[in-house]
Formats: structure tokens, C-alpha cells, sequence
């Protein structure tokens, strides 16, 4: 089901020209109310992604629509034509997303944008670390508001201990003096195990000394913004520092993705599995490698043409992604050939996924059209980790691949 946006507008030409705009470049429903009336019949009715709301209507001329969709736990940005700086203070000291001057197609285009971040903003996990349980709730109504998931801590120590287990922090937000470890300390250990490039850090303090500043960003702190601080300038610094991540994210994505099927590449492959072998030298963990090779995917090819043998590979490299853990390597090695390392595991449990993946495969019938289907199955070569080097152990699961073409294709051969 999709999701949907009210718009509270009374100019029914303006209400239309920004619902067309959000149809055709967001997957919304969108409803339009030119009254609070209708606005309230529409709320009793469904829940809202977001509401655009004009706050000067024929029925709710004193911006009264935004207090009851902000109390129906919906959240608002505000379009006005009101210009007043005490007035635009007043509004935005109500708990809106935003507040928009009414305008003309870039200020749609505005909204557009905004709503688009908060869509991402979803998937994005914010630690606050404040010592002030009133700074703390103040900057997580903020962050929520924003569609943040949000945590918060009262000190440094705190702050690590959690990052332990939430790996997938993308910001912190650090207040500078607080009691067992201050926020210089905090960003110090962060930055030890993760650069800039995996974890944006936001400081935050009301000291007006400047070379505080200076020593949070040469510890490694992206921005500093000092208290008491604007919603406005928050939410730009807040948004800055995650969009600035996600295209370090997209740029490294680039370089370590297969462009075809998401999966890891092949260079990104052997960096990855050469830091961890080191890793696994003390520890003694087990780990599997396995060679997957598409059987007869030259004839799928030539009877079929690329797009099915392309859509073959994607459906396959979709099977070896959910068949496997988070911390296992999923790789593309190029054409038809893949290679997956299954971390931390024995033979016979890497013997079964495998098993597992092979059969999932030669179930499913592939659909060419509403009337014709083809099937495909894979070959697999495994082996368990020795004292051998990567580029052996590879060789050998090549080795075990091509026994398993040898013995009739669709069929797993686990060195023993």
C-alpha cells in the first residue's frame, strides 16, 4: 500500500499544481483539503506520510489546522505567505518538519526535496550524547520529527558502549563537557575504529571558547554548532552531515559493487578477505569459500538473449544474498561466476546453505511470458579454510567446481 500526503491548501490552483508535481515525482497518494473540516474528515480517515499545510483557511484563519494535525500525531510543514519574522518564529516554534514561504515552482521543488530526505531519513540511526536530559529531549523530538531513529545517552562512555551494538550508527551528536568522558574524548575513541567516510559526527556545546572548535574537528568531528542553536540551522547541519555520507556511501558503492547485481566485486572481494584472514589467524574461526557457476549459461545466452540471462543472474544473485549472513561475502567474480565466503562456520553447516542455495534455484521456474518458463541450476565448489594462501584456497574451490561440472552439473562438491 502506498503512502499518502495531505494537502490543507484553500487555493484549490495552487493545492493541484503541487498534487500533480508530488504524483509525478513521488510514489504518494496525495488527498487535498481546502478546509480544516475537510482536513479533519481526511485525517479521521487515513494516516499521512506528511501534511502541507496552509495556515490562513476560510474555516481556521489563525493557522489553528496546524495544532490539530500536529495533535493527530502527523507530522507538518507549513506553507504561508506571511513573511514576518516574529510570525515565521512563532509557527516554527510549533513542532513542524518546516517552514516553507509560498511561492512558485522552486519552492514546490523545495518541498519535493524535503520530503524525498525524509524519506531516507528512515534509514538513517541518530546517537545523541548530552549530559542535559533537556537538551536531550529537545534535539530527539527535533531528530524524530525528522524521521530519525533515535537514541541518547548521558556521557561518552555510555555513547561507546552502545555503538558496540548498534554497528549501524550513521550520526553522532556530541555535547562537549560532560562527566566520565567528554565529547573531545568521545570523538577521539570513535575515530580510532571509524573514519568519516562511515560515521558523521556532529558536535555540539554552548562553550565560547573558538579552539573548542578547532579541537573537535581535528579529532575528527564533521561540523560544530553551538547552543542554544535555530530548529532551522539544526536541521540544515543535521541533514548536511547525512547527505554528505550517503554520497561518500554511494562513491564507495560504486567501486566495491558489481554494477549489474549489487553484489560485491571482485577487487573489493579480495581486499575485504585479506584483512580478514589476518583477523581469523588469532582466532582460529572457521570459514568456507565457495565457487558457483551458472550451468550451461552460454545456451540460456544464445537462446534467449542477454536481458533474460541478465535477469537470471540478478534472480540467482538475490538467492546467495538471502540464503547468507551479513557477515558473509557475496561476490560477482564476473559473467556467470560468483564466489561466497561463509564466516564462523563448520563444514557440515556450510555443506547445508550450500545445499540449500543449489536446490532453491532448480525449483524455481524462471518466466519468460505469461505462457513460457525456463529453469536454471548451479554447480558448486567448496572447501574450508586451510593454511593455504587466499589465491590456493580459491583454486581449489575452482577445482571442486569443476568436478561438480564433471558429475552432471546441479550439484554441490565440498572438498573433504
Amino acid at each position: 500500500m502506498s503512502q499518502r500526503i495531505l494537502i490543507v491548501e484553500d487555493n484549490k490552483t495552487l493545492a493541484k499544481l503541487i498534487s500533480k508535481k508530488i504524483e509525478n515525482a513521488l510514489n504518494f497518494e496525495v488527498d487535498i483539503a481546502y478546509t480544516l473540516l475537510e482536513a479533519k474528515l481526511f485525517l479521521k480517515r487515513y494516516e499521512y506520510f506528511i501534511a502541507l499545510l496552509d495556515i490562513n483557511l476560510p474555516d481556521a484563519p489563525n493557522g489553528e489546522v496546524v495544532d490539530y494535525v500536529l495533535s493527530k500525531g502527523t507530522r507538518a510543514i507549513v506553507l504561508s505567505a506571511n513573511i514576518d519574522k516574529e510570525f515565521r518564529k512563532k509557527i516554527l516554534q510549533k513542532n513542524i518538519v518546516d517552514y516553507v514561504n509560498k511561492g512558485g515552482v522552486n519552492e514546490i521543488n523545495y518541498i519535493i526535496q524535503t520530503i524525498i530526505r525524509l524519506q531516507k531519513n528512515q534509514n538513517h540511526k541518530v546517537l545523541i550524547v548530552d549530559d542535559s536530559l533537556v537538551f536531550r529531549k529537545t534535539m530527539q523530538t527535533m531528530l524524530k520529527n525528522l524521521f530519525f531513529q533515535v537514541i541518547t545517552v548521558a556521557h561518552g562512555e555510555e555513547a561507546l558502549g552502545i555503538m558496540n551494538v548498534h554497528q549501524d550508527i550513521s550520526l553522532v551528536l556530541t555535547d562537549y563537557n560532560m562527566p566520565v568522558m567528554d565529547g573531545l574524548e568521545l570523538t577521539y575513541e570513535i575515530r580510532k575504529t571509524s573514519s568519516k567516510n562511515e560515521i558523521s559526527i556532529l558536535a555540539i556545546s554552548s562553550n565560547q571558547d573558538e579552539e573548542i572548535n578547532a579541537m573537535f574537528l581535528k579529532q575528527g568531528a564533521n561540523d560544530y554548532i553551538k547552543k542554544p542553536f535555530s530548529k532551522e540551522e539544526f536541521s540544515c547541519r543535521v541533514h548536511n552531515a547525512i547527505e554528505a555520507l550517503e554520497n561518500i556511501q554511494i562513491v564507495t558503492n560504486h567501486a566495491n559493487r558489481d554494477y549489474l547485481t549489487g553484489l560485491y566485486n571482485r577487487r573489493y572481494f579480495f581486499q575485504n578477505m585479506n584483512d580478514y584472514q589476518i583477523d581469523v589467524q588469532n582466532s582460529g574461526e572457521q570459514f568456507a569459500i565457495a565457487m558457483i557457476d551458472i550451468d550451461h549459461f552460454k545456451k540460456i545466452n544464445d537462446t534467449y538473449g542477454h536481458d533474460v540471462a541478465d535477469k537470471i543472474i540478478v534472480f540467482i544473485s538475490e538467492i546467495l544474498r538471502t540464503s547468507t549472513s551479513h557477515r558473509d561475502i557475496v561476490a560477482r567474480f564476473g559473467g556467470e561466476e560468483f564466489c561466497v565466503v561463509l564466516k564462523n562456520i563448520n563444514r557440515y553447516s556450510a555443506l547445508d546453505i550450500l545445499e540449500r542455495i543449489k536446490d532453491e534455484v532448480a525449483n524455481y521456474s524462471f518466466p519468460l511470458d505469461a505462457d513460457n518458463f525456463i529453469k536454471s541450476t548451479i554447480s558448486i565448489g567448496a572447501v574450508m579454510n586451510s593454511e593455504e594462501s587466499l589465491e590456493d584456497s580459491i583454486s581449489q574451490a575452482d577445482l571442486m567446481l569443476y568436478n561438480a561440472k564433471n558429475k552432471g552439473r546441479n550439484q554441490v562438491v565440498f572438498e573433504n
